[in-house]
């Protein structure tokens, strides 16, 4: 199991690589549930990690941002955020009541090979054949968050079972999983139970558990201890 670290700025994503994370995540925490940093910071980053010779390089995630879900704005900032070098384009799967017009957009540029992973919120209703239609669209992963960020987390919303029963659906049609959620150290265990691919953080390795504070050593520090009491290191 991978360890995603959402980082603002290069100062952010210099302390996740001196602290070995798998998956560098770029997002503005003060613009929403998935807000989109400037296109211009995401360069310098992306450009900064791969200047970096004395760390094996994390891939990097980044998100289009709180956007509507409209096919043709869609289109438009994957294609704009593609052009950056970031290996996964994260996409917030916000309610609609068909989300199929969206999906057949965005095939065509998963076709080019551009890695795309729908974040779905626990918080709203999806249909049950969702997931199957993601994977057919070429998405390589799928990933359950929240989209309040209000102090309710992940568990607020989905039990034991209902985890369970999310994470085999994605697994079973060959997608990457990722959980997050307003989500600590101490739920680290709880999760490992249903083998996702990443566990994603950033309020919990804030200054205060403040997403919009500032990374926090210490506190990552915590999440990376918690990944290895379970036997579950991130792979370095």
């Amino acid at each position: 199991m991978q360890l995603l670290i959402s980082v603002t700025n290069v100062q952010e994503a210099q302390m996740a690589l001196a602290h070995q994370v798998d998956i560098i995540d770029l997002k503005d925490p003060a613009t929403g549930a998935l807000g989109a940093l400037p296109f211009e910071v995401i360069n310098e980053v992306v450009q900064y990690v791969q200047k970096q010779t004395q760390y094996v390089k994390p891939s990097i995630s980044a998100t289009i941002g709180d956007t509507p879900m409209l096919p043709e704005m869609l289109v438009e900032k994957v294609e704009r955020l593609h052009t950056t070098g970031v290996d996964y384009i994260k996409i917030g799967f916000f309610a609609t009541d068909d989300y199929q017009p969206c999906l057949n957009a965005l095939q065509p540029i998963t076709r080019t090979g551009a890695k795309m992973i729908a974040v779905l919120f626990a918080e709203n209703t999806y249909q049950s054949a969702l997931i199957e239609a993601i994977q057919r669209a070429g998405f390589v992963g799928v990933m359950l968050d929240t989209s309040n960020k209000n102090g309710q987390t992940l568990f607020n919303y989905y039990s034991t079972l209902a985890l369970k029963e999310f994470a085999e659906k994605v697994m079973k049609n060959g997608m990457m999983l990722g959980f997050a959620g307003s989500l600590k150290a101490q739920d680290v265990v709880k999760l490992e139970l249903h083998h996702p691919t990443y566990l994603g953080f950033r309020g919990g390795v804030c200054d205060h558990f403040q997403r919009q504070s500032r990374l926090n050593s210490e506190n990552l520090q915590l999440v990376q201890n918690a990944m290895a009491f379970c036997c579950i290191k991130p792979t370095n």
